[in-house]
């Protein structure tokens, strides 16, 4: 008769298989790992993994059960053929701390046996299960951590003490579960949680990888957030069939290539701007980091990688100085007998991909007092090192383009920032976008009567309102030029802007008579030529606006159509008692015809300037690609 052991190691090789799940580089599309799940336990009567686990660990086998499982999980992905340029993310049961035989050390002697080194494997603790022994798992992690493994935190967010774990185990690698990541394009509250999580893991040194993406929307929320991997059946179903495994995913590229096209990438001042620090191995020994400082004078700092050159962190120069100048303190540290290794010296510094954001790593940065920089990588592989100098000047860089761009009456930023607000709002997908086009009416002939000083005195008051008016983060000024102004806002609702514009409207209505000589106030108009040289009565300056909302979903606009659309919707304002008309972006097929029964309709002017006029045509909503709101 089969022991209880024999009979589930017979249960692991005969019956249960692994299927493996690509981890993808959220930007480049390369795979950086695969994840082992368990499929066929419904043949031997599980309805699910959990319930073959829990049987197991009743049974008290579930030590022995996870490394049967673990070896046949690495012959597996050793047959595939891709373990030499992805990783191996196994799930461990935090309960096999709770079982009598549990040893360490025995997937060392498993991989061993099949020719790999413990940095191709990352464990991945699940915290949906209460730890019975506290200080026993994470003396473990800390073992493990001395075997050179990796530790994913999976499931963060919705198990047990999340936040006390990952400050606990200070995980490699952070696993945002499907909860949050479901419907995070719509869910602000959602989009909140995910950027803090991602910001503190940064912060840490710590990857975040994004569970269960299913849609493209999806995919560029967490791209958008600051995910460094993805993996989900947008991209890849789990498979059984070795053959089928891939090392990049096309598909993953062109997404990020088509969103970094939208908007300007910042990806190039970060290269000009990283050094590159030479880097050492964590094998390295305690006279190698002494010659490295020696031989180096100019860094403080030496980033430590593995042997596949992943970053881990840093070595301080100053933390081995009481060794170094000390009468036997380098002595001691080349006895091994001592126990001081480089990896008693190793600090976690902020690690960041080189496609992110400048103001996302000044970010991470700036809320680190004692960080000496941060290390940038590409495909999770050392490049270089941003120093505190470096960035300075990248910030130093940012604020010149800045203020090249802005207008030199206003102050205001110019076309180049407002061409970056939109393009990001067209290429979101998640957050929610409404663009404001604002554009004086009857300015030519007050500016012909009165002269461009006081014609400057209408766009510095015009100027003043806004800023009084659009003092919040989720809001953008802009100056385009002359008498034309811009309003962006992210991710606020629509009544609540188009109540803020109306009240700059009322307002520059009534505070530009003060501009005027006293009789063309109390007249209400100026006589002017017009531009055919005839004098005619003109009515006082007012300011009319164009509304186009991008509903939180990545439109197939460019930036030119955009433009179009708010000109043709600018021509509808001027001829609307409330001097604004909005509309909906069509990001869709679906095209609807409506009328704008929610505002009121286009009134000709009899005292317009001629170039306000309506064209004879009615504006064709199909061939815009606009949707006027109800």
């Amino acid at each position: 008769m089969r022991t209880l052991e024999e009979k589930w190691r017979a249960i692991v090789f005969d019956i249960i298989d692994y299927a493996f799940e690509p981890i993808i580089n959220i930007h480049t599309g390369a795979v950086f790992g695969f994840e082992a799940l368990l499929k066929n336990y419904q043949v031997i009567g599980f309805e699910s993994a959990q319930e073959f686990f829990d049987t197991a660990y009743r049974e008290g086998v579930l030590f022995k059960v996870e490394l049967f499982l673990r070896e046949k999980a690495i012959q597996k992905f050793v047959t595939a053929g891709v373990h030499e340029k992805a990783k191996l993310f196994l799930n461990v049961d935090s309960r096999i701390v709770d079982m009598p035989d549990y040893q360490q050390g025995q997937t060392a002697k498993i991989l061993a046996r099949y020719g790999l080194k413990p940095y191709a494997v990352t464990f991945e603790i699940s915290e949906q299960h209460r730890f019975s022994n506290t200080e026993r798992i994470l003396q473990i992690v800390r073992n493990t951590r001395a075997q050179s493994y990796k530790i994913a935190l999976d499931d963060f967010g919705v198990g047990y003490s999340g936040l006390q774990l990952l400050y606990n185990i200070e995980p490699d690698f952070v696993k945002i579960d499907r909860f949050f990541i479901s419907n995070l394009a719509q869910d602000a509250k959602k989009r909140f949680f995910v950027t803090s999580i991602v910001n503190m893991a940064h912060l840490l040194g710590m990857a975040v990888i994004a569970e269960g993406i299913e849609t493209e929307q999806e995919y560029y929320a967490c791209r958008n957030l600051g995910c460094d991997y993805v993996q989900g059946y947008l991209f890849q179903t789990p498979v059984t069939d070795p053959a089928q495994l891939k090392l990049k995913y096309d598909y993953v590229e062109q997404l990020s290539r088509a969103d970094r096209r939208k908007y300007q990438s910042d990806q190039q001042i970060i290269y000009n701007q990283a050094e590159f620090i030479p880097q050492l191995s964590i094998e390295a020994s305690m006279e190698e980091v002494f010659n490295y400082f020696l031989e180096n004078k100019q860094t403080s700092v030496c980033p430590i990688t593995t042997p596949n050159n992943e970053p881990l962190g840093i070595v301080r120069e100053r933390d081995i100085k009481s060794f170094a100048y000390s009468l036997y303190g380098r002595q001691l540290l080349k006895n091994k007998s001592t126990a001081k290794t480089l990896k008693d010296f190793l600090v976690r510094c902020p690690i960041v991909d080189v496609n992110t954001k400048a103001e996302q790593m000044l970010e991470i940065f700036s809320r680190e007092e004692d960080a000496e920089g941060i290390i940038i990588v590409e495909d999770m592989q050392y490049i270089g090192f941003l120093s505190t100098k470096a960035l300075l000047r990248i910030i130093n860089e940012k604020n010149l383009a800045i203020a090249r761009d802005q207008n030199p009456l206003t102050k205001l930023p110019g076309n180049t920032l407002i061409h970056t607000f939109v393009s990001e709002g067209l290429a979101s997908g998640t957050d929610y976008y409404l663009l404001a086009y604002y554009d004086f009416d009857n300015f030519k002939p007050y500016n012909d009567k009165y002269g461009f000083r006081r014609g400057d005195r209408a766009i510095l008051l015009f100027a003043d309102i806004l800023k009084r008016h659009f003092t919040r983060e989720d809001t953008m000024i802009g100056h385009i030029g002359g008498d034309d102004f811009f309003v962006g806002f992210k991710n606020v609702k629509f009544e609540e802007a188009y109540q803020q514009v109306r009240h700059t409207v009322t307002e520059f209505t009534e505070s530009v008579k003060a501009l005027y000589d006293e009789q063309d106030r109390l007249n209400g108009y100026l006589t002017a030529k017009d531009r055919e040289g005839n004098l005619k009565n003109f009515p006082l300056l007012t300011v009319s606006v164009a509304m186009l909302e991008i509903a939180g979903e990545r439109s197939s606009c460019s930036m030119e159509e955009a433009s179009a659309i708010l000109a043709e919707l600018k021509k509808v304002s001027k001829f609307n008692t409330e001097k604004i008309t909005a509309a909906t972006m069509l990001c869709r097929e679906t095209v609807v015809n409506t009328s704008p029964n929610g505002y009121p309709a286009p009134e000709l002017q009899p005292n317009s300037d001629t170039s306000d006029t309506l064209p004879d045509t009615e504006i064709d909503v199909r061939a815009s690609g606009f949707q006027l709101r109800q």
